[in-house]
């Protein structure tokens, strides 16, 4: 029995080969892109637990406490946190240190000798994983510094040593999930909204007729965009109430600091979605370019994988994505009281990026009418 080729169908198949593979930029989509994502990532993800950044307070004359410091930052799961300020508390809540390992009142040395000795850390619970691994890892060298130091085996070894969950005393996943999963839905709205908006002027033939009315291109522009960031701040609001009565996730920090820091994040992905578009002809281009931009963009953010654990070359494209400084900033608002120090400068970068990218959305989208 032969086996009858349809011409017709084949005809349809070369068509849409033809069609798809003469655009340079579905080429580059379907064929350069895959790699290109698969070689970032392959070297990006990894949910190794090192460089974290573990500070100490403790008198200057507490011997053990130093040799408990130099094994730390000698074993390579620790950088070493800035000491300018010595509340251990003000340390964790801005970020500067993961942890913070805090001597006994009169030095860790002393109270060792005495058979009293008890020893402190305060860990940032927000990234569970983080934090467990961190209590080991300290835990770990205390033991091994007292052991030498005293001569005695644990368990018999006279020191306590007491940890303190900040944040998240509980542990729960969902405290340190929700936040950023809130910034992600905020990407995904605000970039493929807008590109798909523009990029459905084009494939419908109405991009023409905007051209083409006495409007000038900064109205047009702003036509364009001001709904989107109005909708972006809109859905912030919807989703922030979900994330607190359905999944309880703490409120802690003001309201205005997070819709501060929400609207320059917003103005950004709705000016990144506006220049997106300003690349692609139809729906489909659109489509491609938006997940092409969002998923590094996630990855990179820290949402999921610390970028202290990030090979060195990929880190400046993580301090150059504007869902990393809003992902640190929602979740130390929400969950940490919002530093003013941390409010200042990420929220200072999130609009320094905001007006970058209106200038350059606005240049692009102006050559995309001329």
């Amino acid at each position: 029995m032969k086996l009858k080729i349809n011409p017709i169908l084949i005809g349809f198949i070369k068509k849409e080969f033809v069609q798809t593979l003469r655009d340079p930029r579905m080429r580059f989509l379907l064929l350069v892109a895959p790699i290109v994502q698969l070689t970032l990532f392959g070297y990006a993800i990894s949910t190794d637990v090192n460089n974290l950044k573990l500070s100490f307070v403790y008198k200057p004359n507490d011997v053990l406490m130093q040799k408990i410091e130099e094994r730390c930052y000698g074993s390579g799961w620790f950088i070493r946190a800035p000491r300018e300020d010595d509340n251990p508390f003000h340390l964790v809540q801005s970020g500067r240190a993961d942890a913070v390992l805090v001597a006994p009142e009169g030095g860790l040395t002393r109270a060792v000798a005495n058979g009293t000795g008890r020893v402190q850390l305060l860990v940032d619970a927000e990234n569970i994983t983080k934090a467990q691994s961190l209590e080991g890892y300290v835990q770990s060298i205390v033991g091994e510094a007292v052991e030498e130091q005293t001569h005695l085996s644990q368990p018999k070894l006279p020191i306590q040593f007491s940890v303190r969950y900040l944040y998240n005393p509980e542990l729960e996943t969902s405290i340190f999930m929700v936040p950023g999963v809130l910034c992600m839905v905020l990407v995904i709205i605000t970039v493929v909204l807008t590109s798909s908006s523009i990029a459905r002027e084009k494939e419908l033939g109405t991009f023409e007729a905007l051209i083409a009315s006495p409007a000038k291109p900064i109205e047009i522009l702003m036509g364009k965009t001001v709904p989107y960031v109005i909708f972006g701040m809109v859905d912030m609001f919807l989703v922030l109430i979900v994330a607190i009565l359905l999944f309880h996730v703490p409120m802690r920090g003001p309201l205005w600091m997070l819709f501060v820091g929400a609207l320059g994040f917003v103005i950004n992905t709705v000016c990144l979605g506006v220049f997106l578009s300003s690349f692609v002809k139809n729906m489909q281009q659109s489509s491609m370019f938006g997940f092409l931009f969002i998923f590094p963009a996630i990855q990179l953010s820290g949402l999921i994988y610390p970028i202290e654990n990030m090979p060195w070359i990929l880190k400046p494209f993580a301090y150059i994505d504007p869902v990393y400084y809003f992902v640190a900033l929602l979740r130390n608002i929400m969950l940490k009281g919002g530093d003013m120090e941390l409010f200042l400068t990420y929220g200072g970068i999130l609009y320094l990026m905001a007006i970058f990218m209106v200038w350059i959305s606005a240049k692009r989208f102006r050559q995309t009418l001329n």
